[in-house]
């Protein structure tokens, strides 16, 4: 039975890894999965302190990572109709166009509120390549965060 929770673990592990990058996968749930696969084993090796800040840490980013790209183009100096461009962006996206939707979405929401703001086609595109940063760098820490909890289940596991 251990054998099948870790080789369980290691395709979540796995899933979750490719998650961070891919939009569509919620990659953080699967590893968090993943890491609780090892709580099931004979020797649970992590404490009930260290799952609860791994969970909080996991919602907090799937949180943060909802708000990126509207704070990337609210960086890059969008207006308040850049930012709702965004927003209302996101989650047409994310409804209506998976996967693609979902990276999408915001930037061109931006680019489509600042347009209707009446800024002009370049300062509309600064608000959207504000939304493209803050996109990269959700999922920049999504990767690291998927990474260190994969290095937590190699350790314990083997």
């Amino acid at each position: 039975m251990e054998t099948i929770l870790i080789i369980f673990g290691i395709l979540l592990m796995i899933t979750g890894l490719i998650g961070a990058f891919l939009p569509i996968l919620p990659g953080l749930p699967f590893s968090y999965v993943g890491l609780l696969m090892l709580q099931l084993t004979e020797n649970p090796p992590f404490s009930l302190r260290f799952m609860i800040v791994w969970a909080v840490i996991v919602v907090m980013i799937q949180f943060l990572e909802q708000i990126a790209s509207v704070a990337g183009a609210k960086k890059m100096g969008a207006s308040s109709y850049g930012i709702w461009g965004s927003i209302i962006g996101a989650v047409v996206g994310f409804f209506m166009f998976p996967p693609l939707g979902i990276v999408f979405g915001p930037i061109i929401g931006a680019y489509v509120g600042e347009l209707i703001n009446k800024k002009t086609s370049q300062e509309a595109l600064r608000s959207a390549m504000g939304a493209v940063l803050g996109f990269f760098v959700s999922t920049f820490i999504k990767v690291i965060v998927a990474l260190i909890m994969a290095y937590h289940f190699v350790v314990n596991a083997f």
